[in-house]
């Protein structure tokens, strides 16, 4: 008996121990990629440049676009809470909001570990024993909105900057598809959701268009000489190819991204790069806040 305890006992140690080194691992890779995407940024452009962008920002445009950030993570915040309202997991706004705030210093400077929304499930899990499917199906749904409303952001800009007709047809077609689609699956699948489906997906437009006023503010801030469409719709691409995990929060594939896309637009490039590395400060900084909670914890009210 004793026997089977210290074999199950050593398995659980060995299952730890295993999970660690994943989790280490995969820490390492995201800051190794993230390191080498920026150092061959800044190979391929001019960084004194970039240097001279930086030292003559005008502040007060500057403090503006972190404010438009701060009420995207704000909207962002309510827009979750109406999907937890919609899968029975009842929480105070400003309980979801410290979670919410929580998850985002997790998601910047813990990413190796558990995650902002892998926390959030465990917490209310453990806390009040909500379901661990209905708070994943949750998240997920406030994820593919989120999604959703950037693809549309994305087609309505690129209409205004590509040229070419038939890519035009093509993308609105391709758009109302899968409008369509994202609505039927809502309805049938996830009939929950659909009471609230056009107010969530209005506070997804406005969660991107309050980011898109964020980079405009910056634009004006590094005193972008026009082509202010251009430059917010690769700051739109970077967003897409920034939700892909293999970065810190982004850095290093949004700076490639702005760097190729300006190339191609034939927009300046520091400037490009500026904006980009402005956006992550802006988003490092706000995330920051979450260490508060990080120590404190969160405590929800009855």
């Amino acid at each position: 008996m004793n026997l089977k305890i210290k074999r199950r006992t050593k398995c659980e140690i060995f299952s730890k121990v295993n999970k660690s080194a994943k989790q280490f691992l995969k820490l390492f890779l995201k800051i190794t990629i993230s390191i080498l995407c920026i150092v061959f940024v800044f190979k391929n452009i001019d960084v004194e440049q970039v240097l001279i962008t930086l030292t003559s920002l005008n502040y007060f445009y500057l403090i503006l676009a972190a404010i438009f950030f701060i009420l995207s993570k704000f909207i962002s915040s309510i827009r979750l809470n109406h999907f937890f309202k919609d899968s029975g997991v009842i929480i105070s706004e400003i309980d979801n909001l410290k979670l919410y705030l929580l998850g985002m210093y997790y998601n910047l400077f813990l990413p190796g570990g558990i995650g902002g929304d892998g926390y959030k499930i465990y917490y209310l899990n453990n806390l009040k024993n909500y379901s661990k499917k209905e708070l994943l199906i949750a998240i997920l749904a406030d994820r593919i909105s989120g999604l959703v409303a950037l693809g549309i952001l994305l087609v309505v800009i690129g209409l205004f900057i590509i040229p070419a007709y038939w890519i035009k047809i093509l993308l609105v077609s391709f758009t109302l598809i899968s409008i369509t689609a994202y609505y039927l699956i809502t309805v049938y699948k996830f009939k929950s959701f659909k009471k609230s489906f056009l107010l969530t997906n209005t506070q997804g437009l406005l969660v991107q268009l309050a980011q898109v006023a964020c980079v405009y503010f910056l634009l004006v801030s590094v005193q972008v000489d026009g082509n202010y469409l251009s430059y917010l719709f690769i700051f739109l691409i970077s967003s897409v190819v920034a939700i892909l995990p293999f970065t810190i929060g982004g850095l290093g594939a949004r700076e490639i991204t702005f760097m190729y896309g300006s190339q191609f637009l034939f927009l300046d490039i520091a400037s490009a790069i500026t904006i980009s590395l402005l956006f992550y400060l802006i988003t490092a900084i706000v995330s920051f806040g979450g260490i508060y909670y990080s120590f404190k914890g969160v405590r929800l009210s009855k």
